[in-house]
């Protein structure tokens, strides 16, 4: 039987016990707010209007008022909806200067390039605020940022590996955290970062306040919030799995990888709106080999990140394509989650992901705020349950439409795709010989071995026919 809540000023509360995770859910807005509505300052309404922003998101305006108020908060948003701002803005909004300079906000984030994004949109916010931010991550130099650290910070935005080594180096000191803001738990747990985050929970204060905000909530990311957050508020802009409704979902049937190729530039060529397309592949190998046989055909127009590319590489490779240097980004799924571009037209997923939330990650990244986006998907027959998946979990059929004339039918396959042969191997049993006595020679007692320990005596007494005693040095 579904639990009952209770209406208050639009919003159903959910009463439970500590031990269970998201005790309140607040999930109705009467209507959007504009920011001056809002308990902001003038510091943060001044930065907000030379940013052009004006009204609030829908987890931006939900979120506000119960981050203010103090309690834990677990955000369930999708990308694109503003929960970065949805966080940053109340958590500024409470923030004093200290002259300690020691870390009161810290944002815990799962790749180098989110952290990058959040210290860009924290120093957009604090413009006219004395508030130091910095952010650290792995794959750099460890020393100098020892040393920004030590110089001392009001927030610090940081990788949980990374952050582990300052604080565990005595570099970094979080005694004086009050809040804790957790973005995309659920991507850290699949990187692997579970034991790291336990640590970094254990050298908090307990007392402080602990935000989470993700597009997804999984069973493992309860867990943790069950362990570490008090009470917490679940604030929901839409159902994880909802489809974006500015989003228009397509999908092409095709048979295997150079097939997609040649549809993916077949699409490119033939339509021009196709200005700034970020292109997913499913692995680092698959978009390197992607970006192999798109380069020749679109030189200097197209560009590759994934983890094996060198820091500089990437950072310049996405702003290539936020100028409109790159006309279109191919990414896995991992680097993707730090890319933060506006006015991405399409969304092309070059193979279909076998996580059914990693889909609704990719097409979140088109189609945001209030703009129109399209996603279109490459589904090859080995591909049709993950299809199936996501269509279960958004409860939506994405529409397949019709391949294009004119798209070449290639019948060459990857190695990957080559139908594997399997042959039978018959393991011949060997079978020992039972032999007979007869086959052998027994050994004469001369020849027989024993290991029998003589003493010297016993030899002396056998070679010269008594025991031969040392006499004594004179």
């Amino acid at each position: 039987m579904p639990e009952r809540g209770i209406k208050m000023d639009g919003n159903t509360i959910f009463p439970m016990h500590r031990q269970q995770a998201l005790p309140l859910h607040f999930n109705h807005i009467n209507r959007i707010m504009n920011f001056d509505e809002l308990n902001l300052n003038t510091p943060l309404l001044n930065a907000l209007s030379d940013l052009g922003y004006t009204t609030t998101t829908p987890i931006q305006q939900k979120a506000f008022s119960v981050i203010m108020s103090g309690k834990d908060v677990c955000g369930i948003a999708q990308t694109g909806t503003g929960k970065t701002f949805a966080y940053l803005l109340p958590s500024l909004r409470l923030m004093k200067f200290s002259k300690k300079r020691d870390v009161q906000m810290l944002i815990l984030v799962p790749t180098r390039e989110l952290v990058v994004q959040v210290v860009e949109e924290v120093k957009k916010l604090t413009t006219y605020m004395t508030l130091q931010v910095d952010g650290v991550y792995g794959g750099t130099n460890i020393n100098t940022q020892k040393i920004r650290v030590e110089n001392g910070l009001d927030i610090l935005v940081a990788t949980p590996g990374r952050l582990l080594d300052l604080a565990l180096d005595g570099s970094l000191n979080m005694k004086g955290v009050k809040k804790l803001v957790i973005d995309e738990m659920d991507e850290m747990l699949n990187l692997g970062f579970r034991t790291q985050i336990k640590n970094i929970m254990d050298l908090l204060p307990e007392k402080r306040q602990n935000l989470l905000f993700s597009a997804t909530i999984t069973e493992e990311v309860e867990q943790l919030i069950k362990t570490y957050f008090n009470d917490p508020v679940k604030i929901e802009a839409a159902p994880t799995g909802t489809p974006l409704e500015n989003i228009d979902q397509t999908a092409f049937e095709v048979p295997n990888f150079y097939t997609k190729v040649n549809l993916l530039e077949l699409l490119l060529n033939s339509n021009a709106s196709m200005n700034k397309v970020l292109i997913f592949a499913g692995t680092k190998q698959l978009a390197d080999q992607l970006f192999e046989q798109l380069e020749p055909a679109f030189p200097e127009k197209v560009g590759v990140i994934h983890s094996n590319k060198a820091q500089n590489y990437r950072f310049n490779a996405v702003n290539q394509f936020k100028d409109g240097s790159y006309r279109f980004l191919i990414a896995t799924d991992i680097v993707a989650r730090g890319i933060d571009v506006a006015e991405v037209s399409h969304v092309i997923n070059f193979d279909t992901p076998a996580i059914p939330e990693t889909y609704i990650h990719r097409i979140g990244r088109t189609g945001r705020a209030d703009q129109k986006g399209i996603s279109i998907t490459f589904i090859t027959p080995r591909e049709s349950k993950q299809q199936a998946a996501i269509e279960e979990l958004m409860q939506y059929k994405i529409p397949i439409v019709p391949l294009p004339i004119g798209l070449v039918i290639s019948d060459v396959l990857t190695e990957e795709e080559k139908p594997k042969i399997y042959m039978k191997t018959d393991h011949v049993k060997i079978l020992k010989k039972e032999y007979n006595e007869k086959d052998f020679h027994k050994k004469s007692a001369k020849k027989l071995k024993t290991n029998v320990k003589v003493s010297r005596k016993d030899q002396m007494k056998k070679k010269y026919g008594k025991p031969i005693k040392r006499k004594a040095k004179k």
